[in-house]
C-alpha cells in the first residue's frame, strides 16, 4: 500500500511539471504553478523559509520522500531503471557509498552556489536539469504536434489552435541538455539512483537529515532468512543484506524492498535513534558540518544568443536577412526583477519562464558567465507591455509577480540609436518605424540640417520593451538597439 501510495504522488508530480514546462500558452500555471515553488533549489532562492523548512522537516519525519515523489528528475530515474532492469533477476547489489565523489561535488556545488557562479549551480540542480532536458528536447516535439493539429483544425475551419515557431533558442544549452539527459539515462539504466545518490546536490544535502529520520524502513533480523531479494530490488543499492544494514543517507524510501520481502522481515516504522547504519558517528558529523556550511552558504547568499538561423529565398527571388543579436552594454532581464544582478544572482536556470514566453523573447544566455540563464533578446519579437507570464511563473522570486500597470513602470533597458545604420538618418528613405511602434511614445523622428528625418530617445519615457529594435528593418543588426539597465526603477 505504502509503495501504491508513492506510486501515484510520484505520477502526480512528474506529470504536473513535466505539463508545466511544456505548457506554452500559460493556461496551465494557475493549476500547477505550485509545484515548481516548492522544489527544494528554486524555495532556497526564494528565501521560502516555509517551504525549506517544511522539505527538511518531511525529510526528518519519513526520510527522503521528496526525490522519490517530489523531484521531477528523480522520479524519471525511476522510469529509466524500471525499464533497464525489468528482466533482470539481480538487477542491483550493495555498494559502499563514494563519499570522496558524493562530498566532494556537494562541496563544489556549496562553493559555486556562495560565490554566485549560477551557471554551474544549474548545472548540479536536479529541477533545473530536469527543465532544461524538457524544454530543449520535449517542448518543441509538442510544439511541433500542437503546429500538426493547427493545420488539421484550420482545414475544418476551426481556429482552436494557434502555430507556434520551433527553434534553437541557445545551441550551447542544447548541447548541455542532451549531454544531462544521456548521463542521467545511462547512470539509472543499470545503476538506479546513481546519480541522485553520487552527483545531486540536493540528495547529499537532505541526505544529512534523513540519516536520522523518525519512520524508516526497519530490518527485523528475527524474520529475515536471507535471501538477499531485498538488495537486489533496491535501486539505491544502500541495504547490506550480510549485515542487515540500511544506509539511510542514500535511501529514498521507494517502499521496493518492503514490497518483495516475502517474510514480512522489513518494515517502515517508527525507529527514531536506533541505528541502523554503519558509521553513526561519522554520519553525525557529517549531518553538523553539512548543516552549519549550508546555513553558512544561505546567509552568505542572502546578504550578497546569437540566432543560427540559415539564410532562405523569399519566393525565390530575394534574400530574406535575418536579425541577430547585437552586443549589449548591459543584459536585458524582465521587468518584475529588481536588478540584473539580483536577477542572475537568484535564478536556477529550470528555463519555466523561457518555456512559456509567448513571444520568443527569452532565451538561454550563451555567455559563460549566466550561461543557460535566461535572458532578453528582440530579433524575433518584443515585450509586451500586456505581457507578466514570465513573472507570474518564475518560482525562486528572480522576477517577482507584477501587473500589467506596474511593468511600465519598470525600465528594464534604453533604446540607443546608431545613425550610420538608419535607413531614415542616411537618407535612403523614409522610416520612422521605430517611432510609430513605440508603445510609450519614447522614440520621436526628429528632422535635422541635412533634412532628413531621424530618430531620438527619451530616456526617461524608454522602459526597454525593445519594440523599436524588433521592427526596425536594418538587417543583420538594428539601428536601434536596446541596451540592459543594472537596476530597474
Amino acid at each position: 500500500m505504502l509503495k501504491k501510495l508513492r506510486v501515484l504522488l510520484a505520477w502526480v508530480f512528474f506529470i504536473g511539471i513535466t505539463l508545466l514546462l511544456l505548457d506554452f500558452t500559460g493556461a496551465l500555471h494557475a493549476w500547477l504553478g505550485w509545484m515548481a515553488k516548492i522544489q527544494f533549489l528554486p524555495a532556497v532562492m526564494a528565501v521560502n523559509s516555509a517551504i525549506v523548512i517544511a522539505l527538511v522537516l518531511i525529510t526528518l519525519i519519513f526520510g527522503r520522500v521528496y526525490c522519490s515523489v517530489i523531484c521531477p528528475l528523480g522520479v524519471f530515474q525511476d522510469g529509466v531503471s524500471h525499464i533497464g532492469t525489468r528482466k533482470s533477476k539481480t538487477p542491483y547489489k550493495y555498494k559502499k557509498e563514494l563519499k570522496w565523489l558524493r562530498y566532494g561535488i556537494w562541496v563544489v556545488f556549496a562553493v559555486v552556489f556562495v560565490l554566485g557562479v549560477q551557471w554551474a549551480v544549474a548545472l548540479l540542480a536536479p529541477y533545473s536539469a530536469y527543465g532544461r532536458i524538457v524544454q530543449n528536447l520535449f517542448q518543441p516535439v509538442a510544439i511541433w504536434i500542437n503546429n500538426l493539429f493547427e493545420i488539421l483544425a484550420e482545414r475544418a475551419g476551426s481556429y482552436a489552435f494557434y502555430p507556434r515557431e520551433v527553434w534553437i533558442r541557445s545551441i550551447p544549452t542544447f548541447i548541455i541538455a542532451i549531454v544531462t539527459l544521456v548521463l542521467v539515462v545511462v547512470l539509472s539504466f543499470k545503476g538506479g539512483r546513481t546519480y541522485c545518490n553520487t552527483v545531486c546536490p540536493v540528495g547529499t544535502t537532505l541526505s544529512f537529515f534523513s540519516r536520522f529520520a523518525m519512520f524508516r524502513p526497519v530490518i527485523d533480523t528475527s524474520k529475515c532468512v536471507n535471501c538477499g531479494l531485498c538488495g537486489r530490488k533496491c535501486k539505491a543499492m544502500c541495504i547490506d543484506t550480510k549485515n542487515h544494514k540500511i544506509d539511510y543517507s542514500r535511501c529514498v524510501d521507494c517502499f521496493d524492498c518492503i514490497e518483495n520481502c516475502s517474510a514480512g522481515a522489513l518494515k517502515y516504522r517508527f525507529a527514531w535513534k536506533k541505528s541502523e547504519i554503519a558509521g553513526t558517528d561519522s554520519g553525525r558529523r557529517a549531518f553538523m558540518a553539512g548543516t552549519v556550511m549550508a546555513v553558512g552558504a544561505a546567509a552568505l547568499k542572502g546578504v550578497a544568443a546569437k540566432a543560427q538561423d540559415g539564410k532562405k529565398l523569399d519566393g525565390g527571388f530575394a534574400e530574406i536577412v535575418h536579425k541577430v543579436a547585437p552586443e549589449r552594454e548591459t543584459p536585458l532581464t524582465p521587468p518584475g526583477s529588481k536588478s540584473v544582478k539580483d536577477f542572475y544572482r537568484r535564478c536556477t536556470a529550470c528555463q519555466l519562464c523561457v518555456a512559456q514566453c509567448p513571444n520568443n523573447v527569452l532565451r538561454p544566455s550563451t555567455d559563460l558567465e549566466h550561461l543557460m540563464q535566461p535572458e532578453m533578446s528582440y530579433e524575433k519579437g518584443y515585450c509586451r507591455p500586456e505581457c507578466t507570464r514570465c513573472s507570474n511563473v518564475c518560482p525562486t522570486g528572480a522576477i517577482l509577480p507584477i501587473s500589467k500597470e506596474q511593468k511600465t513602470q519598470y525600465h528594464i533597458g534604453t533604446a540607443k540609436v546608431n545613425l550610420e545604420l538608419c535607413l531614415s538618418a542616411t537618407g535612403k528613405t523614409h522610416c520612422g518605424k521605430c517611432a510609430s511602434m513605440c508603445p510609450t511614445g519614447a522614440v520621436v523622428m526628429v528632422k535635422g540640417e541635412d533634412g532628413h528625418s531621424r530618430p531620438t530617445v527619451a530616456e526617461e519615457v524608454c522602459i526597454g520593451c525593445g519594440a523599436c529594435e524588433q521592427y526596425c528593418p536594418s538587417r543583420p543588426i538594428s539601428a536601434i538597439v536596446v541596451h540592459g539597465k543594472e537596476l530597474h526603477v
